[in-house]
């Protein structure tokens, strides 16, 4: 997989995108979504990246900084059809790596607790994250899952 930094008016992206923020509300109870939508991931606070299997787009990632030591996992998804064949794995090492370049010391994020998010708990897990309680704006909310993982090791 290429990976490029994302291009959030390619109308392939965009279709990708609308379809993990579809998907992800569709599977969450209202108002414990989370997903960034495009206007999120433009922000001057969140790199942005795409993964390319040849000419098609099979992922996407972002990291958005919180703070100076800490940073969050954002819009980790991957095209239905090509999963389980490595590629979001791939993307979540180039999101750790580029935290760890920034000096970060905390990578967190809030995915959903529900059965579809599952196959994202053992993702992350498999990565070193651990679950931790709400962090930045997030609340208790039992519709969300919060996990992280140490980057000053």
């Amino acid at each position: 997989m290429q990976i490029r930094t994302g291009d959030t008016f390619d109308p392939r992206v965009i279709a990708l995108l609308d379809h993990h923020v579809t998907a992800a509300r569709a599977q969450t109870a209202p108002g414990s979504a989370h997903a960034l939508d495009l206007a999120g991931l433009r922000a001057g606070d969140v790199a942005f990246w795409t993964g390319w299997d040849g000419e098609l787009l099979v992922a996407t990632g972002a990291l958005k900084t919180l703070s100076v030591t800490h940073g969050e996992v954002k819009s980790m998804h991957t095209l239905q059809t090509t999963r389980r064949r490595g590629f979001g794995g791939e993307m979540l090492r180039h999101i750790i790596t580029e935290a760890r370049a920034r000096g970060l010391k905390r990578l967190s994020l809030e995915t959903g607790s529900w059965d579809y998010f599952k196959p994202a708990h053992a993702l992350y897990q498999a990565h070193g994250f651990v679950l931790c309680g709400p962090f930045e704006f997030y609340g208790e909310d039992p519709n969300s899952l919060f996990l992280t993982l140490d980057l000053s090791c």
